[in-house]
Order: C-alpha cells, then sequence, then structure tokens
C-alpha cells in the first residue's frame, strides 16, 4: 500500500488542489486524446505551477457517454487513458514531487454497460439484480407512462422504457442524467459495500483523496412521489435526502482508517448554505466545492455575501471553506465575466451570448488573487491559468456533451470549457501530443497560439505567471495559510480584507480607479497601478 506522507495531517485545509479533465490535459501516445502518460510528462509543470494536489476526473473504464462519468468497472483504467499500472505510476511519481492525487467516483449511478445492469436487463422483472437500481412498471394500463415525471439534470425525462426478451416492452428504469447512466438504490447493501471496496482499492493505490460527484443525489424516496413546489428541507425525493449522512460518514471511516490524512471532497450543489454544512461535520466530508460563490457574478456586493455566508456556514462545523472559480462543467471565467450578466446557471446557457474578452480578461485576473487570499482551499481548473476563454464556435457536428443533445441543441453544452489545452508552438494541436500527433479530440482555436504554457513562460504580465506568483506568495505566507480574516472599511463597490495583522487584499470591482490604503508594498497586482492607483477590475496584494 503506498501511502501519502502524513507529515501535514491538515493538509487539505488550504490545499491549492488542480483540476485535471484527462482527456484534455495532456496527449502521451499521439491519439489525440489526453491520457496518463500526458500527465506524468507534466508533473514539472504542475510542480512549478504551486499546486498541492491534482484532482483527476474519471479515468476508469467507460463508454464515455458523459465524458467518463459513466462508469463500467472501477479498477480498471479506460485504455483510452492508460492502464492500473500507469495511475499508480503517476500516483507515485506526483507523490514524489509533493503532489497528492484526488481521484473521482460517481455513486449516484454506473454506465449502462456496468456488469451489474447488463445483468439486471437479462435476468428480468422482479429478480435481485434489478434491486440494485430502480426499476419499475409504468403508469396506466399499458404501464406506456413514466413512473414519475421527474425532470433531468441534463434536461429531459429521467426514466427509459426496457425491452423484454420476448421482444415486448418492460419496466423503467431511474437515471437522473443520462439514460446510458442508470441510478443506483442506496438501499441495496450491495452498493453500500461495494462504494466502500471502491474507496478502499483506491485508497490502497495510494490515493489522497476521494471528490465525490453529485453527492447530494444518492438517496431517492422509495415511494417515488412526484416533486411538490416547494419542497421542505430534506423533502425533494431525489435531492439533500438526510439519509445521505450514514453514508458519509461511514465513508469517513474508511478515509479515518488509513495514514495520511485522506480527504473526502464533495459536489454539492445546494441554495441551503446551512444544508450544506451538514454535510461537513466533523464525522463526514472533509470538504466540499463551495458553488454559491462560483456562480456570483462580478459584484462585489455579491461577492461579499457569499464570502460572509460561506465563511458563516462553515465556522459551526470547524470545515475549510473551498474557493472555485470554474471546473469542467462551467463556462470559463474569462469568457463569463466578460458578459453582462457574469453569474452562471446551467439554464441560462445559450449559443450566441455576447462576451468582452478583454473585460472578461482583467476580471479574471483579479479574481484569481481575491480567490486566493480567502482562508481555505482553492481549486484551479485546467486551463484558467493560462486565461483560456471559453470556445464558443466549436462546429455543432463535433460536439460530444450529451447535455447539448438533450436539450434538442438550445444547450451549447460542456464542450467549450473541455478543449484540449495548448502547450507550445504554432503548429495545429499546439503541442497537446507530441509531433505528428493525431488532431486534438476537440479543435482548438488558432488564436491559442498566443496563449501557450511555452508563450505565457517567458512573458512577466501573462495569466500564467501571475498565478505562478500568487500560489508562490501563498505558500510561503503564514496569513494566508493560517492568519484570520476580517474586513476592512471600503466603498460598496470594492472589496478589502485583511488576513492576520499585516496582509491586506484589495478588489476594485468599480468602474474607475481608486485609491490604496496605506501600505508599506504592493506585494502583487493583476493589473499595473495607475499613477499609484488600482485600475478598476483588479486585485492587489498589500503588506501594511
Amino acid at each position: 500500500m503506498i501511502s501519502p506522507s502524513s507529515d501535514d495531517p491538515d493538509w487539505w485545509r488550504t490545499a491549492v488542489v488542480y483540476e485535471i479533465y484527462i482527456r484534455s490535459f495532456a496527449d502521451g501516445d499521439g491519439d489525440g486524446t489526453g491520457d496518463i502518460a500526458g500527465v506524468r510528462s507534466r508533473l514539472g509543470y504542475l510542480r512549478d505551477l504551486g499546486v498541492d494536489a491534482i484532482w483527476l476526473t474519471p479515468w476508469y473504464d467507460s463508454p464515455l457517454a458523459d465524458g467518463g462519468y459513466d462508469v463500467a468497472d472501477y479498477r480498471a483504467i479506460n485504455p483510452a487513458f492508460g492502464d492500473l499500472a500507469g495511475a499508480e505510476a503517476l500516483i507515485r511519481e506526483a507523490l514524489e514531487m509533493g503532489i497528492r492525487t484526488i481521484v473521482d467516483v460517481v455513486p449516484n449511478h454506473v454506465s449502462d454497460r456496468h456488469p451489474w445492469f447488463q445483468a439486471a436487463l437479462a435476468a428480468g422483472p422482479g429478480s435481485p439484480e434489478r434491486e440494485r437500481f430502480w426499476f419499475r412498471r409504468g403508469g396506466g394500463p399499458l404501464g406506456d407512462e413514466m413512473p414519475t415525471h421527474w425532470i433531468s439534470d441534463f434536461q429531459g425525462s429521467t426514466w427509459t422504457r426496457t425491452t423484454d426478451a420476448d421482444g415486448t416492452p418492460g419496466e423503467w428504469y431511474l437515471h437522473l442524467f443520462t439514460p446510458e447512466q442508470p441510478d443506483l438504490n442506496w438501499n441495496h447493501p450491495d452498493v453500500v459495500r461495494e462504494f466502500e471496496d471502491v474507496l478502499r482499492f483506491w485508497f490502497d493505490r495510494g490515493v489522497a483523496g476521494i471528490r465525490i460527484d453529485s453527492a447530494a443525489l444518492l438517496v431517492k424516496d422509495p415511494a417515488l412521489p412526484e416533486v411538490p413546489d416547494n419542497p421542505l428541507p430534506g423533502q425533494h425525493p431525489t435531492v439533500d435526502r438526510d439519509e445521505l449522512h450514514t453514508i458519509y460518514r461511514n465513508w469517513r471511516a474508511v478515509a479515518d482508517s488509513y495514514p495520511g490524512a485522506r480527504s473526502l471532497v464533495g459536489e454539492i450543489w445546494l441554495p441551503d448554505i446551512d444544508r450544506f454544512a451538514n454535510y461537513l461535520r466533523p464525522d463526514e466530508l472533509h470538504t466540499a466545492f463551495n458553488f454559491d460563490f462560483l456562480a456570483r457574478p462580478w459584484d462585489a456586493e455579491s461577492l461579499r455575501s457569499s464570502i460572509d455566508s460561506t465563511l458563516a456556514a462553515h465556522a459551526p462545523v470547524g470545515a475549510p471553506s473551498t474557493w472555485v472559480l470554474s471546473n469542467h462543467d462551467v463556462t470559463r471565467p474569462v469568457t463569463r465575466y466578460g458578459r453582462e450578466d457574469s453569474s452562471f446557471a446551467f439554464t441560462a446557457k445559450r449559443f450566441g451570448t455576447p462576451t468582452d474578452l478583454q473585460r472578461g480578461t482583467r476580471r479574471a485576473r483579479a479574481a484569481a488573487l481575491l480567490t486566493a487570499a480567502l482562508p481555505g482551499s482553492l481549486y484551479i481548473y485546467q486551463g484558467d491559468e493560462l486565461g483560456l476563454p471559453e470556445v464558443e464556435d466549436i462546429p455543432l457536428e463535433l460536439i460530444q456533451d450529451p447535455m447539448y443533445f438533450r436539450s434538442q441543441g438550445t444547450d451549447p453544452g460542456r464542450d467549450g470549457c473541455r478543449v484540449p489545452l495548448p502547450w507550445r508552438g504554432t503548429a495545429p494541436g499546439l503541442g497537446f501530443g507530441p509531433t505528428g500527433s493525431a488532431a486534438p479530440w476537440l479543435p482548438q482555436p488558432e488564436q491559442w497560439a498566443s496563449l501557450t504554457v511555452e508563450r505565457q513562460e517567458r512573458d512577466p504580465a501573462s495569466m500564467l505567471r501571475l498565478y505562478r506568483d500568487a500560489l508562490r506568495i501563498r505558500h510561503a505566507s503564514a496569513a494566508l495559510l493560517r492568519g484570520g480574516f476580517s474586513w476592512l472599511d471600503s466603498p460598496a463597490d470594492v472589496l478589502t480584507f485583511a488576513r492576520g495583522d499585516r496582509f491586506v487584499s484589495v478588489t476594485n470591482a468599480s468602474t474607475s480607479p481608486i485609491d490604496l490604503p496605506s501600505h508599506h508594498e504592493v506585494i502583487l497586482s493583476s493589473a499595473p497601478l495607475d499613477s499609484g492607483r488600482l485600475p478598476s477590475d483588479s486585485t492587489a496584494w498589500l503588506r501594511i
């Protein structure tokens, strides 16, 4: 068993975690798809960036109907990405560079190719194999009506009808996402036991943490009622059921049985910040993603409100906050912050929404310093450190995301934030793979030649250099790692706070330059000062 270093049992409280969407990070074998070999070849880049951990999106055996979030086998690596030996080598080599590894687990559902589901289809109605899922007879005299009218997170229905062995229409099965992702029944002991074994399998191989996909959706009301107009807390039939906490207490016990502080990170989208914090009690998850902050517009009052509510909710349970600007599902900050409405909501994504990329880039730089100065852990999605915009002109015939197809083409989907990274040069592929490689699985814009890692490393004013400087300062600063947090007086459209006694962060979200507070030194600024004043849409770190 490989064990992450136990020198810092609280590493997860202040860690900088870098999300790797493995298909798009780096291609090691030249087939146009990112892979484990590509990640291993770029570990030096991640070390130099200054990250403490990498979070790898699903790399398991999968038909890739939803980018790997349709898992067929948790104990095997998708051949497109490599093999188990390569995964173990990556975990070991990263740890040798001081970088821990977090892997994704998707407990709400599996792939329709998973052996359990294939066995359930073959066994037929009433069989024990079907009890691991949510098979139900349909409504109406012929059973041709869906058991419920629940709406999928990916739009469309949540039920698909099966065909019996004799060719007649059969039972329906539940899938909160795509039909290729049947939901598991967490009332079944096989499901509970299997996922605890999956945690052990990967902890035994040295991973330092587990990121839990759709963590608030696992448990369903077995009566399968319709969703009420205004469900009370814990009473929604599919979201935030109170029974979830027993599952995560058991998972925490598994994690705590290993040396080296293995962490559990939940993907939890909940509007009720207090219900959100319940998952972070000392015997449950270590941390959870703060989607409230991510979704807020570039507006000082809104951001301040999110920071206050987040810190207040985490304080009673003693958990660290997490700060994140984007991920593999969300419009990239450079594009989002340049829009008239700079907030984020899945239901609002549409083709043709205009943006000002220069303004978005300024704000994304400012937001990078703002989040890096807040107390807690920091998540960075690959490419945000390069200032990559959302790619919004992918040819329709190349789009792969099921959100696009299930919306009948009204939702552009998430492929625009998943385009392979530009590493070097100007030739097609921009160094995503070795010379002579196949074209990347999604096309890169030609203008990304100006945003390659190679080019930004040479430019002291680049987004990459800003991120490197910020993370270097953060790691060396006791104030940023352990200092208290307090707001300082400032105009309504300016965010000014102190960390410890001598560190101050100022974010100017107004439309005009502002005077900085009295200080001894400007440690770092997202934009050059204007005659000593902080420009609009900028952040400065000060030593007072």
